[in-house]
C-alpha cells in the first residue's frame, strides 16, 4: 500500500492535460486551488497506514490474500459492506470535504458483478480482464475516478437521437486492437487527483444506442483526455495567500469536465461493449453502491454540528434551550443518516459473481434523506453562527495595523476567546455551507449519485404495495387475502 508521501510524488509523474480559470496547469500537485482536494485523498492513505485504523481502511484481497487498501477492495461480506459505512463516516469526520475515492471503488464493485452477469450470458470474457485490472489497481493501491454521468444534452431525448451524438460517450471506430470513444463525463469528482479513470454508461440503453454502451478503464494521463475544472464558490480564496479564510485550512475537493476526444482504449480495457441490455443493471448497482457511500457527509455532519457548539461557546450562548435544541436536532438528523448507510449494509447480500451488494431499497432510502437533512444541518449551523459569518472582513483585515485593532475589539465574543479563534469557526462553517466545501456537503448531497427523483423511481420499483397491500386486507378481514 502507497504512503502519503508515494500517493503525491506518483501523482509528478503523470502528464495532465488539465485547464483551470481558462489557463493550462502546469503543475496540478502544488497549485493551490487543486492541492487542498489532493490532500483529502491523501488521508485516504494515511489513515491506511495507521494500526489504529486498520480494520476499517484495509481488506485482505480476494484475489492476492494480500493486504489491501479497503478503497480497492471487492465486498466479500456484509461486513465488508459495514465497514465501508463506517470508513466513510470516518474519512468525512477527518477532513470535511469529500475524499474522492468512493467512486472508483463503487466503480469497481459494479463491474465485478456486471462482467461476471455478461459473461455467464454471452460466453466473452470481460471478467477475466477486469480482474487482471483490478489486481492492477490493488498491487499499486491506485485512485480509480469512477466517470459514469454524460452531459446528456436534451434529456427528452435518447443518446442515439441528440442533434450532438456526443453528448453521450460513444464508441467511433472499432479497431483490431481496440476501440475509439468520442464524449465527455461531467461533475468528476477528484478527477486529477486519480491514477486511472473507469468509464460507464450513465443510463439504460436500447438497441438504437448499443454504441453507447461501453465501460473501460485507461490511465488518466491518456493521449486525447483533457480535464476542465468546475469553478466553486469562494474558490480564489486559495490564491491569496492566508489560511483562515478558506476556512477549512488543509482539505477541500474538485469536479472536472473529462473531455475525451478521440481516445483509443485497448481490448483489454474493455469491460463492456455493446452489451445495451446490460447497461441499466451497471447503472443501477453502481447507483446503490454510491448512495450507500454517502455515509461520508454523516462524517462532515460531525464537524459541522462540532463548530456549531463550539461558535455557541465562543458567543456564550451555549446554555440557550433554543441553541441546546437546534444542536439536538443536528445530531438527530446526522444519526439518522447513519442507521440508512449501516441499514442497506447489514442487509446486503451475495450475487452470483461472489460480490457482496447492498439492500438497493435502503440504499435509495439513505440517498433520498441525504438530499435533505444536510440542508437543514447547515440551516441551523447558520442559525447558530449568526450573520458574522457572511459580513466578517477578511483575514488580511485583522492583521492590518489600521484595521487590526477594530476587529480584535469588536468581533470578540466571549472575553476568554481570542478574537482570531471565533473568526476560524465562523469561516469553517462558511466553508462548509456556502463556500467550496458546500459542493461536497449540500449539492453534491443533492445530485451526487443521481438525483432525488432517480431515488424516488426506484423506491417506487422496489416497494412491494401489493404485499402490504395483502397484509391490511389480512388484518382487516378483506377476502381471504394472506401476506403474501
Amino acid at each position: 500500500m502507497k504512503t502519503p508521501q508515494e500517493y503525491i510524488d506518483s501523482l509528478r509523474k503523470l502528464d495532465l492535460k488539465v485547464y483551470l480559470l481558462g489557463k493550462r496547469v502546469e503543475n496540478v500537485v502544488d497549485d493551490p486551488i487543486i492541492r487542498p482536494s489532493l490532500n483529502a485523498v491523501a488521508m485516504t492513505y494515511a489513515l491506511a497506514q495507521d494500526p489504529g485504523y486498520a480494520d476499517l481502511m484495509t481488506a485482505t484481497s480476494h484475489l492476492t490474500g494480500r493486504k489491501i487498501n479497503r478503497f480497492t477492495h471487492i465486498h466479500q461480506s456484509v461486513e465488508d459492506l459495514v465497514r465501508k459505512s463506517k470508513m466513510g463516516r470516518l474519512m468525512g469526520s477527518r477532513t470535511g470535504c469529500c475524499f474522492q475515492r468512493c467512486v472508483g471503488m463503487d466503480a469497481l464493485n459494479a463491474l465485478s458483478m456486471t462482467t461476471y452477469d455478461i459473461d455467464q450470458r454471452h460466453g466473452t470474457e470481460y471478467n477475466r480482464r477486469f480482474l487482471r485490472y483490478l489486481e492492477y489497481v490493488q498491487e499499486n493501491d491506485l485512485v480509480c475516478d469512477g466517470a459514469m454521468t454524460d452531459p446528456k444534452g436534451d434529456r427528452s431525448l435518447p443518446p442515439h437521437r441528440q442533434a450532438d451524438p456526443d453528448q453521450y460517450l460513444r464508441v467511433i471506430e472499432e479497431r483490431r486492437d481496440g476501440i475509439v470513444v468520442r464524449g465527455a463525463k461531467a461533475h468528476q469528482t477528484g478527477a486529477v487527483n486519480s491514477h486511472e479513470v473507469i468509464v460507464m454508461p450513465t443510463i439504460a440503453l436500447r438497441e438504437e444506442d448499443r454504441d453507447y454502451a461501453v465501460s473501460f478503464a485507461l490511465p488518466s494521463d491518456t493521449a486525447g483526455i483533457t480535464y476542465i475544472l468546475g469553478r466553486q464558490s469562494c474558490d480564489t480564496r486559495k490564491l491569496e495567500g492566508g489560511r483562515m479564510d478558506v476556512g477549512n485550512v488543509i482539505f477541500g475537493g474538485h469536479e472536472a469536465l473529462i473531455v475525451f476526444d478521440d481516445v483509443f482504449v485497448p481490448w483489454e480495457r474493455v469491460f463492456m461493449y455493446r452489451e445495451y441490455a446490460f447497461a441499466g443493471q451497471l447503472v443501477e448497482q453502481f447507483a446503490s453502491y454510491h448512495r450507500q457511500s454517502y455515509a461520508c457527509k454523516v462524517g462532515v455532519g460531525d464537524v459541522l454540528i462540532g463548530a456549531a457548539r463550539t461558535v455557541a461557546e465562543y458567543n456564550g450562548a451555549e446554555r440557550a434551550s433554543h441553541v441546546k435544541d437546534k444542536i439536538i436536532e443536528m445530531n438527530h438528523l446526522n444519526e439518522t443518516l447513519y442507521c440508512g448507510c449501516i441499514a442497506c449494509a447489514a442487509e446486503g447480500h451475495r450475487e452470483p459473481s461472489g460480490t457482496y451488494l447492498v439492500d438497493t431499497l435502503l440504499a435509495n432510502v439513505h440517498k433520498q434523506n441525504v438530499t435533505r437533512f444536510p440542508y437543514e444541518i447547515a440551516r441551523l449551523a447558520q442559525d447558530i453562527a449568526g450573520g458574522l459569518m457572511v459580513t466578517l472582513p477578511s483575514e488580511a483585515d485583522l492583521h492590518a495595523p489600521e484595521t487590526g485593532k477594530w476587529m480584535q475589539k469588536y468581533f470578540r465574543g466571549r472575553s476568554d476567546i481570542p478574537t482570531e479563534e471565533r473568526m476560524r469557526i465562523l469561516r469553517l462553517i462558511e466553508n462548509l455551507t456556502l463556500g467550496t466545501a458546500a459542493v461536497g456537503y449540500l449539492t453534491e448531497s443533492m445530485h451526487g449519485a443521481g438525483s432525488p427523483q432517480a431515488q424516488r423511481i426506484m423506491i417506487a420499483r422496489l416497494v412491494d404495495l401489493k404485499q402490504k397491500q395483502a397484509l391490511a386486507r389480512t388484518l382487516c378481514g378483506i377476502g381471504n387475502a394472506a401476506p403474501g
